[in-house]
């Protein structure tokens, strides 16, 4: 994407009211948000449509009411937090400030339907449209794809600053480029997996679709997770690696250990000898030093999900010193390093580097599918207004 609008290109808009959709599906618990990141991420572009003396309206989901109004998912609660967080005061639905928060666009069934005439009304409330939800941008609901066509749209800060960080890791890198690639399954990363090999100079591979890797060479990799149904896919992305001069770069070593529990007894392992009644819950210190000098040679390092079972010490060791080693690469200069996913957020925060790369993006779904390759209606949509505009004038 490089032809949408961006706030820059703004012309004047003071007095002018302005559409904004933005992911403030955030985290509550006993009626406290729990993780401000996506109210904080938003504060640039409410600070920069703010000083230019434009109102705005804010849509956005919270949770999953299904097209019904239920007011346990209201999102009158947010507007004291968001007037908090920005400093600038938020009303609620009829309120008269220059920001206020509309309720929650699921509460229309026509939201999850992308129904234009939702979308056009609500573009009768405003004069331009302003997309600042990369998270959700990879649905085509009528907050995010119908209304594109309705209104002139721009990009937000937040929305620029993530195409411009995935543009960067994935498009028009520095090269050699590495992926670092953990999680549970192949079965739910075949697309990704299938996009990096084109994409990528090394993909290493952790967690527990790297035992199903293993296991595809030829070794028993004893109780450990692993897809038996999937060993012939692995083995066709082995070969599609090597057609495609992508070196897959797998464990050698493995931290086993009996339960899937914080501190079981545990050994380190080579792949051959890996114990019949264990369970590799981590990548070893041989596996670690490898992929080390893989990271020496790199310079970009896109990361999607943890290397082991993060969540039990020890056998988050892998994670965190991989992901203390691309900080250290970064912060020195040395790489540009891109990382997403809810797990890989979890496992970053967790070794306590989440603000140390050059870009950790909390989009989840989004993320993971423009590393599957695979494009993204509302991102698609940032362009859509010029070419529909005499439909739309027709209707």
């Amino acid at each position: 994407m490089q032809n949408y609008k961006k706030l820059s290109d703004l012309p004047d808009i003071k007095g002018q009211t302005l559409l904004m959709r933005a992911d403030l599906n955030v985290p509550v618990r006993e009626g406290e948000v729990t993780d401000f990141t996506r109210i904080t991420r938003l504060k640039p572009t409410i600070d920069d449509l703010m000083a230019r003396g434009a109102n705005i309206l804010i849509l956005s989901h919270f949770g999953r009411p299904k097209g019904q109004e239920n007011m346990e998912l209201s999102l009158a609660f947010l507007a004291p937090v968001l007037s908090h967080s920005w400093g600038h005061e938020v009303g609620f639905k009829e309120q008269t400030t220059r920001i206020t928060l509309l309720e929650n666009t699921r509460f229309q069934a026509g939201e999850e339907a992308n129904d234009m005439a939702l979308a056009k009304e609500w573009a009768n409330m405003g004069d331009i449209y302003v997309n600042d939800a990369f998270s959700v941008s990879h649905r085509a609901h009528a907050s995010t794809e119908a209304i594109a066509h309705c209104l002139p749209t721009y990009a937000g800060h937040l929305m620029d600053q993530e195409l411009r960080a995935l543009n960067t890791a994935l498009e028009t890198p520095q090269k050699p480029v590495t992926a670092l690639v953990g999680g549970a399954k192949i079965s739910t990363k075949l697309d990704l997996l299938g996009n990096l090999i084109n994409k990528v100079d090394y993909l290493v591979l952790g967690g527990g679709m790297a035992n199903t890797f293993v296991c595809a060479q030829g070794y028993d990799v004893g109780k450990s997770l692993c897809e038996h149904d999937m060993l012939d896919t692995a083995r066709s992305i082995m070969a599609r690696a090597k057609d495609g001069n992508c070196t897959l770069v797998l464990p050698t070593d493995f931290v086993v250990g009996q339960y899937f529990k914080a501190n079981t007894p545990h050994d380190t392992v080579h792949i051959k000898n890996v114990p019949s009644d264990t369970m590799a819950l981590d990548i070893g210190a041989e596996s670690i030093a490898h992929i080390k000098t893989i990271i020496d040679h790199s310079k970009t390092v896109v990361w999607n999900g943890p290397m082991g079972a993060f969540e039990l010490e020890p056998f988050d060791h892998a994670t965190v010193e991989l992901a203390r080693y691309v900080a250290h690469k970064t912060s020195s200069g040395e790489l540009i390093s891109v990382a997403g996913g809810g797990d890989t957020v979890a496992a970053l925060a967790h070794a306590g580097i989440k603000d140390q790369l050059t870009y950790l993006s909390n989009a989840g779904g989004a993320f993971l599918e423009w590393l599957e390759g695979k494009e993204l209606p509302g991102v698609k949509a940032l362009t859509a207004y010029e070419a529909s505009l005499p439909t739309f004038l027709a209707s």
